[in-house]
């Protein structure tokens, strides 16, 4: 595809802590996008030195023009970290991700053909099982194979609901996701959105951890006028599998508190975002 200098300019964010094979495969697959206009920024929540030896040697290669932020392990700071990298992503435009999703080839370019003033863009994933996720190669990438229905299933993948997002075509991908039942939320795997709209709402929330941080931006994001817009089924990565060991009931409790908070005030700019409390 040749770029269409009509869309905005763009930052992919990815989020990564601590697995770098997996974050290889990733990074393979922002190699192979049909549109190639874009920066990424890999933030990077404290990562030991074979993830900075990974993104080093992608720099490297020069297919990318990567930028790698890192704070040193403080526990789950994941939030605070994607702060850092909204104020620092040159495109006016950012589609945030994280380093277990591969995206497919078109995934940059349907998420700026669908760019709209006023909405952020709510897009899906196939999730792997583990054997599926290690069986995916280099030329697996490069060809698309790990894409393709067929392929999946042949490595292990079961369940037609998330095959149907893989074979859905472009036409019939808009079928369903108009109508789909599943809301237009803010994903942090597959979404985009706006960096004036996210500096409006002040960033992440930084006192959440890991279960609904991404989801409480976007409840903010809609306080603020801004909506979701569903491309679940035509804007699409493949989420590797992994332990989630920092998932715990007290974060997810807590979370839970902030969002019903946000849901029930209408909160738009949170107090604890790219610029604190102390500074607001």
């Amino acid at each position: 595809m040749q770029n269409d200098r009509n869309f905005p300019s763009l930052t992919v964010i990815i989020a990564t802590y601590n697995m770098p094979h997996w974050l290889e495969k990733v990074l393979w697959g922002y190699e192979h996008q049909t549109h190639t206009d874009f920066d990424v920024i890999i933030g990077d929540d404290g990562s030991g030195p074979e993830t900075k030896a990974v993104i080093d040697r992608f720099i490297e290669r020069g297919k990318l023009q990567i930028t790698h932020l890192w704070h040193e392990d403080e526990g789950y700071r994941r939030q605070t970290m994607l702060n850092k990298a909204i104020v620092e992503a040159q495109g006016e435009y950012i589609l945030f991700t994280d380093g277990d999703c591969i995206p497919r080839a078109d995934f940059v370019e349907t998420h700026l053909k669908h760019v709209e003033k006023g909405r952020f863009l709510s897009g899906g994933y196939c999730k792997l099982p583990m054997d599926t996720s290690q069986a995916i190669q280099e030329d697996d990438v490069r060809t698309q194979d790990c894409f393709d229905p067929k392929w999946l299933k042949a490595h292990g993948l079961t369940g037609r609901s998330q095959l149907r997002k893989l074979s859905a075509s472009a036409g019939w991908g808009k079928f369903l996701d108009t109508i789909t039942p599943t809301g237009a939320t803010f994903n942090n795997c597959n979404t985009s959105a706006w960096k004036a709209d996210l500096l409006a709402v002040n960033g992440y929330d930084e006192r959440m951890q890991y279960g609904g941080p991404d989801r409480e931006i976007g409840e903010r994001l809609e306080n603020n006028g801004i909506r979701g817009k569903q491309i679940r089924h035509r804007a699409v990565v493949v989420h590797l599998d992994h332990k989630r060991g920092y998932k715990t009931k007290e974060s997810l409790d807590r979370n839970l508190a902030i969002r019903a908070h946000t849901r029930k005030a209408k909160v738009v700019r949170t107090a604890y975002g790219i610029t604190s409390n102390r500074e607001m």
